[in-house]
């Protein structure tokens, strides 16, 4: 009888029940003066609230998967590292392998740091050797949201041998409820990111944890609500806007991904499969697919003609069978026992069509959990990040303006390069570009 089972559920709150019913048949007899009557009465009650409460637990565990096993209950986590499965059929590619200051002016701007102080395990020295994490605020220039986001700049970011290259980005996003605490703290994004790159796992990359929670607290599935909160457009056009205003990171949609876990998770497939030319990469730990209101939610996609558009357009498996199918790349992560969301994963995977591509991880156990995605996020990092393009451009230099030649014709002036030179004296000369296919 599994720990999330119907079963357990059942038997749990059949258990509490009979302690009800017991407690009201025996207190008569423990309504009798005397010790052994009071010590009755109260254990009694205490067994009966305890009962009741473990049902309630179980309830809410059998929906959302705390815990996905006994063992895990318990303490006996499987913390072995998981792999990336290429999907049948070859969908998948098989590829697994300024203070800075804050500038860009009004789009992003310096956060307090309270939140920060918080987390753990953070760089700690000089930003060219370990990297940095600023706390920043990014305001959105069409939607008008202001949302917290904590920024890791890896080490390379500070170093003169690539003060003229744009690094690749990877949007990490939390579940709800979620803060870019758990972010940082619980799903240990930017520690990781960082020592993946100092194993030469991973590409210099820049995280940008941010919660898709933009009307807090409402839950807006990155929908643009009619007449509503704006997510999608805050995070598919004002995020994408403003961190290119304020740091050095690619221009090109080849150089963006996403990622998240639970709800976060489902955001990242839903911003890229809609959004394309904006992000072509996606990770997604225990998602869903299909976007439905619930309490959390109220109405996410109005009413009248256009409520059904809206709402098959937030489907990802309607969206694969009736749309063209975007040229982008994701990979989807449920473990076989403990998550309820894993037939939806195999369907999504087998519904994936070129020039789509699909990878999984696909752990035999595992919970709705954070050591679940924690375990998840080195395979999942390394992926995504083997998928974007670094260097992708440079920052053009400043060259004095040349005087046009006597004939009229404007002379043309090349293209800025890396100077390779220096880079090789420094032994830090970047990995080529990575070629989309």
């Amino acid at each position: 009888m599994g720990l999330t089972s119907r079963t357990t559920v059942y038997a749990m709150v059949a258990l509490a029940a009979l302690c009800v019913a017991l407690l009201v048949w025996l207190w008569p007899r423990f309504a009798k003066p005397g010790l052994w009557q009071v010590l009755g009465r109260l254990v009694a009650i205490g067994v009966t609230q305890v009962t009741i409460v473990a049902a309630f637990a179980c309830a809410v565990n059998s929906s959302y998967q705390f815990f996905g096993s006994w063992n895990e209950l318990f303490g006996n986590v499987d913390t072995a590292p998981v792999g990336v499965t290429q999907a049948a059929g070859g969908n998948g590619n098989g590829t697994v392998n300024g203070i800075s200051t804050v500038h860009g002016g009004a789009l992003v701007q310096p956060a307090g740091d309270e939140q920060l102080r918080r987390v753990s395990g953070l760089p700690n020295g000089p930003a060219a050797a370990v990297g940095r994490v600023e706390s920043v605020k990014v305001i959105g220039r069409r939607t008008g949201v202001v949302d917290p986001a904590f920024v890791y700049l890896p080490p390379q970011y500070f170093q003169k041998a690539y003060h003229r290259m744009r690094f690749p980005v990877i949007v990490a996003l939390s579940g709800y409820p979620g803060s870019i605490f758990n972010l940082a703290q619980h799903l240990r994004v930017s520690q990781t990111a960082g020592e993946l790159q100092s194993k030469g796992q991973m590409q210099p990359t820049i995280m940008v944890m941010i919660r898709p929670t933009v009307a807090p607290p409402r839950d807006t599935e990155c929908v643009d609500v009619p007449g509503g909160p704006q997510t999608e457009t805050f995070l598919a056009k004002d995020l994408p806007e403003a961190i290119k205003s304020a740091y050095r990171a690619g221009h090109d949609a080849s150089a963006w991904g996403v990622m998240g876990y639970s709800s976060g998770g489902s955001c990242a497939l839903q911003l890229t499969m809609r959004n394309p030319g904006v992000y072509t990469t996606a990770a997604a730990l225990s998602p869903d697919y299909r976007v439905k209101d619930d309490p959390t939610t109220g109405n996410l996609f109005g009413s009248g003609l256009g409520r059904q558009a809206r709402v098959d357009g937030h489907d990802l498996m309607w969206r694969l069978k009736h749309l063209p199918v975007p040229q982008v790349s994701v990979l989807v992560a449920n473990s076989k026992h403990g998550e309820k969301g894993y037939p939806e994963t195999q369907a999504f995977i087998k519904a994936v069509r070129p020039p789509m591509k699909v990878v999984s991880i696909l752990p035999e156990n595992g919970s709705h959990n954070f050591p679940t995605w924690v375990r998840e996020m080195p395979a999942a990092l390394t992926w995504m990040n083997g998928q974007l393009t670094f260097p992708q451009d440079v920052v053009p230099r400043h060259l004095p303006k040349k005087k046009a030649p006597a004939t009229g014709t404007p002379s043309p002036t090349p293209s800025p390069k890396p100077d390779k030179a220096s880079l090789r004296a420094e032994g830090t000369e970047p990995r080529p570009a990575t070629t989309r296919r």
